[in-house]
């Protein structure tokens, strides 16, 4: 019999186990976020290479469901193809497996005698007092980094096991209760019933792993066979699928392809394999399905049938994808908002999430620059369509801003390795600079207007000294920009240098202006909207120097902007020649 002092150690040990299990994923993902980061970065449209990383990256971070959310957020965020999730799904799906056999280690030496069973050395209850010594030290003595994300996964697996021990102990009772025999037996006899107690239980935890677990742990028992197994198991297959499922709500129709797609591949997968095994056993009777199944032996069908899902509908993946799409239909055309770029399922692997974070501050560089590059334009060639669209881009850079904040707040939120964390804390520094960058763009097409409306014109030698800051002013753009997005260290040293160069070009040309009004060449008017476009350009360059000292000084694990940029001036060596250089280039 069972009381409800075990009842209550088998709740307390599902709850070690499934603390253990997220624990343990948790610290993985984290310690493995760069790798995963640059794997996944090497996506191809081959499904073969897909399974292949699917399968590693769920073996990594022990989580099926974890690796197809992500694939989700991919999707949804244009990361990936639809047809590239497919790939991956099918690998996670059988990297997961490895988790059954981890938890069957609890089943090692099991019904011999310690004196003769080696094996029981292999047990985990004969290590695992070291591997939680080990963990707790790593994590009491460490500062961040490795050392202690290790020792979380070594704490976070001492607490799986001890859990699963839990349950088996637990569930004891039951191999002798007639109840708990009349269930199975009617799992055994009617598969249906089996796989959808199997779909609900993965539901309810909403991890295969954990519910194949608390099956290897009812199998200590001795009361479940074969047969009475394989429906069930084939059940949490499907069950896995429900996470998937909820982190697409609210995707676009590519992330909620992706998660039919994954939920498609178990259930033809459940339908074939369990069909076409009851057909061959009605006629081979397999003498096995009757036999009691162990740790081991859950491990195996639970393995074995991924396997042979990958098997049935990896040539079809096409096919599936299809599938997915006729299921989910076309419509409207997608928003293509930053709130849909940046996916907060991608935050669940904050490493993947930073640089996805990082490709949308990119996008943003582009948009401030290229409205800053517009609105120069205009000073010369006015032109009201250019105008809107300006003012439309600054709109758009003030949306990204805002939206990489948020976003940026909540990864913080996340465990982050060191580098996770520099990039972090430079984005949110530099999306600011670029989103003033575009609010100067407005500032020029003001100008621009007010040149127009008042039907002013600047003398030759006016506009020739604006055309050599304007030039000025594209080159420390584009060094900018690309500096940021590809983290150039050497394009960031020719900004600070560069921006000197248009400080000093704003007080010359200040100074001819005064000289050419005391002559009568211009006007005061002329005055005050050159010494605002001015003052937009220096402001511009400032902002490039503040993103270029921003990606030199996190490189160097530091942001003290103004004491670098002193240091950087007070150099007589590089940021002279770099200086002289453009000094030569744009003289007036």
């Amino acid at each position: 019999m069972i009381t409800i002092f075990d009842v209550l150690s088998l709740f307390c040990g599902l709850a070690l186990f499934l603390y253990g299990m997220d624990l343990m994923g948790n610290s993985l993902k984290k310690s493995a976020g760069a790798g995963l980061k640059n794997t996944l970065s090497k996506m191809t449209a081959s499904p073969l290479r897909g399974f292949l990383l699917g399968l590693g990256v769920t073996a990594i971070i022990q989580s099926s469901s974890a690796t197809t959310v992500m694939v989700v957020g991919f999707v949804n965020s244009g990361t990936m193809t639809l047809f590239q999730a497919i790939g991956v799904i099918m690998g996670a799906n059988v990297g997961t497996a490895i988790t059954a056999w981890i938890t069957g280690l609890s089943g090692l030496g099991a019904g011999a005698s310690a004196a003769v069973n080696a094996l029981k050395w292999l047990k985990p209850d004969s290590w695992m007092p070291i591997v939680a010594v080990i963990g707790i030290a790593l994590i009491m003595f460490s500062k961040r980094g490795r050392k202690k994300d290790l020792g979380a996964i070594l704490i976070g697996f001492s607490i799986l096991m001890v859990g699963m021990g839990m349950m088996g102990d637990s569930v004891g009772g039951l191999k002798d209760s007639d109840a708990f025999k009349s269930i199975l037996t009617v799992f055994g006899e009617n598969p249906i019933l089996g796989v959808l107690a199997g779909l609900v239980l993965t539901a309810i935890v909403q991890s295969s792993s954990a519910s194949i677990g608390i099956l290897q742990s009812l199998s200590t028992t001795g009361a479940i066979t074969y047969g009475m197994a394989i429906p069930i198991i084939l059940g949490q297959n499907i069950g896995t699928c429900v996470t998937a499922m909820i982190s697409a709500i609210g995707a676009n129709k590519n992330g909620k392809r992706a998660a039919v797609a994954h939920l498609y591949f178990n259930i033809i997968g459940v339908v074939f394999w369990l069909s076409a095994f009851y057909i061959v056993n009605a006629f081979a009777n397999f003498a096995f399905v009757a036999s009691y199944i162990d740790m081991w032996g859950i491990a195996a069908v639970h393995t074995i049938f991924k396997l042979l899902a990958v098997g049935l509908l990896f040539p079809f993946a096409k096919y599936l994808e299809k599938l997915a799409i006729l299921t989910v239909k076309d419509k409207e055309a997608e928003d293509d908002s930053p709130s849909k770029l940046l996916d907060p399922r991608l935050i669940a692997t904050p490493s993947i999430a930073v640089a996805r974070a990082t490709e949308v501050a990119a996008t943003m560089a582009s948009i401030s620059c290229s409205a800053m590059r517009k609105s120069m334009k205009l000073i010369t060639e006015y032109d009201a369509d250019e105008a809107e669209q300006i003012r439309d881009l600054e709109s758009k850079a003030d949306v990204y801003e805002d939206e990489l904040g948020s976003y940026l707040v909540k990864i913080s939120a996340a465990p982050l390795t060191d580098a996770d964390n520099h990039q972090l804390t430079k984005l949110l520094h530099i999306i600011g600079d670029f989103e003033r960058i575009s609010d100067h763009a407005v500032n020029i097409v003001e100008s621009a207007e007010e040149i127009r409306q008042k039907k002013l014109a600047f003398s030759k030698e006016a506009n020739r000294e604006l055309a050599v800051m304007t030039a000025a002013l594209e080159e420390i753009l584009d060094i900018s920009e690309h500096a940021f997005r590809e983290s150039d260290l050497a394009l960031a040293a020719k900004i600070e240098p560069l921006e000197q160069v248009v400080d000093d070009l704003k007080d010359q040309i200040k100074a001819n202006h005064i000289q050419r009004l005391q002559k009568s060449e211009c006007s005061i008017e002329h005055g005050f909207v050159l010494s605002d476009l001015l003052n937009n350009f220096e402001r511009v360059s400032d902002h490039c120097s503040n993103v270029g000292g921003c990606i030199i000084e996190l490189t160097h694990d530091a942001l003290d902007l103004h004491k670098y940029l002193a240091e950087v001036k007070a150099d007589d060596g590089a940021f002279k020649k770099e200086f002289d250089a453009f000094k030569e280039k744009y003289a007036l």
